[in-house]
């Protein structure tokens, strides 16, 4: 089974965060929440998060998948966290998934992890970063083993990506029926 650590900073988007948590555990994947820091996390819009463990802790385990959750300014607390752009440079050299939502991939940007790459931000954040990755204003950007999406109104788009990254797209499409999504 595929293990995932979903980083959570103060001020994280909330939709962001628990959408992706509850899409992959639905499909059968391992989720671990991490804290920066102990006890429990007010994420932007209020709602308290109480994660698994704090990332201290899950530093010592492998992962086959790293998720950071948008809003501000949880996306700048984890751009700035050491321990997160390390860990983000060794899965990525690992060959494994690197992933960001919102203003997140601002930390795939300060890990130099997007050099060369196609990926998608919440509006204002990546395009106006300078390098050279070339922006796109998709859903979901899937570029080797980086995966961004622009916000909340694609995190469920995220999430399911994810989700067949991990599993395989007969997993994402029996997961996505059971959501009872419209087909438009």
């Amino acid at each position: 089974m595929a293990k995932v650590l979903i980083p959570l900073a103060p001020g994280c988007e909330e939709l962001e965060a628990v959408t992706v948590i509850d899409i992959l555990r639905r499909a059968g994947i391992e989720v671990i929440t991490a804290g920066l820091a102990a006890g429990p996390v007010r994420a932007s819009r209020g709602t308290v998060l109480l994660p698994d463990t704090t990332l201290d802790e899950a530093l010592h385990h492998d992962y086959d998948m790293i998720v950071l959750p948008g809003g501000m300014p949880g996306s700048e607390h984890l751009k700035n966290d050491v321990r997160v752009i390390a860990l983000l440079k060794k899965m990525a050299a690992a060959g494994k998934y690197v992933a960001a939502i919102c203003a997140a991939p601002m930390a795939l940007h300060a890990a130099g992890l997007l050099q060369g790459k196609r990926a998608t931000s919440f509006p204002g954040v990546l395009d106006e970063l300078p390098g050279s990755h070339t922006y796109l204003s998709n859903a979901v950007v899937v570029d080797g083993n980086i995966v961004t999406s622009r916000g909340p109104g694609t995190a469920m788009d995220f999430a399911l990506t994810l989700v067949e990254l991990l599993a395989g797209r007969a997993r994402r499409d029996q997961v996505e029926a059971q959501l009872q999504r419209s087909q438009r």
